[in-house]
């Protein structure tokens, strides 16, 4: 039976608006979901509640440390709601992949396949820190994997040194240079301790 995929936490609080606007769009006078839960008016109102709080951390980050709490705060709600509509969505559709897709959101893959090897980790992108000297990793997660190796290398990038592991799909990484020129690496690593190739590096200045 087909289940629900949103990938909230690999998402960025503006990617998760993305998401919201998607699915009610796709969800409304959809026949598959005659009663959403909530309903989608709610997840609207959440949604656009969420979507200002965005907007004003995003204008005074540098000084409003309780805009970001709002923010996140909201953020957290909107992800409550929108895990709630996945399991309307979810038992509505009775597992039909083609409902779950007609409703803006993503279909899990069979856990029951073969993990076989990791691959290669994609999109690894880098932002800045909330701190000075730290920079936030990002990644689409790998099935299977159970953890991830992160490499640095200064610029230009070749002189690779092990820096971190992650349990996650995200990482932030700590302890850097500030104004540096920093390369970043990842890969997965399976239950059987085998690692899978490395991402294709990403740059970024640390703050």
């Amino acid at each position: 039976m087909a289940k629900v995929k949103l990938g909230l936490s690999t998402l960025s609080p503006q990617e998760i608006i993305g998401l919201t606007n998607q699915i009610v769009t796709m969800m409304t006078g959809n026949a598959n979901f005659t009663n959403p839960n909530p309903p989608l008016a709610t997840v609207t109102t959440q949604k656009n509640t969420t979507n200002t709080s965005i907007t004003t951390y995003d204008t005074t980050k540098a000084t409003a440390e309780g805009n970001r709490i709002t923010r996140d705060t909201n953020v957290g709600t909107l992800k409550g709601l929108l895990s709630q509509l996945a399991t309307y969505v979810e038992n509505a559709s009775g597992g039909d992949a083609a409902k779950i897709e007609s409703a803006g959101m993503g279909v899990r893959a069979d856990s029951t396949a073969p993990v076989g090897p990791m691959p290669q980790v994609m999109d690894l992108v880098l932002t800045a820190g909330d701190f000075d000297g730290t920079l936030d990793a990002m990644w689409h997660p790998v099935r299977g994997a159970t953890s991830y190796e992160i490499q640095v290398s200064p610029d230009p990038p070749g002189t690779w040194a092990q820096k971190m592991a992650s349990g996650k799909s995200s990482a932030t990484i700590e302890g850097l240079t500030s104004g540096a020129k920093l390369w970043v690496r990842v890969r997965a690593v399976g239950a059987d301790n085998k690692p899978g190739p490395w991402s294709d590096p990403a740059v970024k200045v640390v703050p």
